[in-house]
């Protein structure tokens, strides 16, 4: 096995001196659970444990905020600023059992405190159903978990940058300003996207909703809130760890995504995806990429066109970055390519191409 990169190395004994530190003091291990997703066959159970300090408790032995009403309880949880998701402590190498159904298997966290394992044989049906994390010293903790049914041949999977949420992203300053100071609460979301997915899963109640970034995972439970506020459809997010890996400094964004699908259309063969991006970045040519390489498995691409002023703070100019990619040879077998520049223009496009794309498979 090739040695890992230097930055790893001092990454990991960083953590291993800050966590020698905190346990010290009496910190223990906390579970933070995400939306994980699977088959008949299989679960993704996907999930965190950090180091956080003993829940703060009054002389009477209750928690401080037992007396806090539930709308002040609602209204600190919904206006902490993004930067607390990013002042955490992991915990490596941890032994966690994981339930789903009838099935138990026990693993460990990685280097970063994460956990991404596959139940296999849980025999549960389609639909929503919970995981149960336990961990030494940490409260269990349950993770949903979506069960697509082996008959599903539809589904989504969108992007979240500039396409269900605007973040102004990737402007080092702006998107620092937007990540670390302001609340998630002002953050805005992109008209129309929430009632396009709800009414295209309308026709297909049972279908998978994926949401993939290349948005670091501390950010997961933020934009989980944000998009229940705001009407999305609940599905896992898949997104990235931000930081040094065992190759380099930094992980690639695009790898991260293009990884993404070919993992999804390996572990559901039978599904046609429709994706959704915006043409701020590179999700055109990654979507183009995908469809050469698998043309079979996505039925339609809709593509949320920025205006001029949301390219400028997306990559410095006002117009699409596909201005400047080189003409590509298309695959034989035609994907339709939907855009418009709010979820509920690209809504009509997207059922016109689905429609046309049914009659000409019968």
């Amino acid at each position: 096995m090739a040695r890992p990169h230097a930055a790893s190395i001092v990454e990991d004994a960083w953590h291993r001196r800050v966590d020698s530190v905190l346990r010290s003091r009496g910190w223990q291990t906390r579970i933070v659970a995400h939306t994980g997703y699977g088959s008949e066959e299989f679960a993704r159970v996907l999930g965190r444990v950090l180091l956080t300090r003993r829940a703060d408790r009054s002389e009477g032995g209750e928690r401080a905020d037992a007396g806090a009403s539930t709308a002040e309880l609602r209204s600190a949880e919904d206006e902490r600023r993004g930067w607390r998701a990013f002042i955490t402590a992991p915990a490596m190498n941890v032994p966690v059992k994981i339930t789903l159904g009838d099935k138990t298997v026990h693993t460990r966290t990685d280097r970063s405190g994460y956990i991404d394992t596959k139940v296999r044989d849980h025999r549960l049906t389609p639909g929503w159903h919970e995981a149960t994390l336990t961990s030494v010293d940490a409260e269990d903790t349950t993770a949903a978990v979506m069960v697509v049914g082996s008959d599903e041949t539809f589904g989504l999977i969108s992007d979240i940058d500039d396409t269900v949420i605007s973040t102004s992203l990737p402007r080092p300053m702006i998107a620092a300003w937007n990540t670390f100071v302001k609340s998630e609460n002002a953050r805005h979301v992109v008209p129309g996207m929430a009632t396009m997915y709800r009414e295209l899963l309308a026709e297909h109640p049972n279908a998978p909703m994926v949401y993939v970034s290349t948005g670091a995972w501390n950010t997961a439970p933020t934009l989980t809130r944000f998009l229940r506020r705001h009407g999305y459809p609940p599905g896992p997010l898949l997104l990235t760890d931000w930081g040094p890996t065992n190759t380099g400094w930094f992980r690639s964004g695009q790898d991260h995504k293009r990884a993404c699908l070919h993992r999804l259309a390996n572990e559901f063969p039978n599904i046609r995806w429709v994706l959704v991006g915006d043409d701020g970045q590179h999700d055109p040519k990654i979507y183009g990429d995908f469809v050469e390489q698998r043309p079979d498995t996505v039925a339609a691409i809709a593509i949320r066109e920025l205006t001029p002023s949301e390219q400028v703070l997306s990559h410095g100019i006002p117009v699409s970055l596909e201005e400047f990619t080189p003409a590509r040879g298309r695959h034989e077998k035609e994907v339709p390519v939907c855009r418009a520049g709010d979820g509920y223009g690209l809504v009509r496009l997207v059922r016109v191409a689905l429609g046309q794309a049914t009659a000409s498979d019968d």
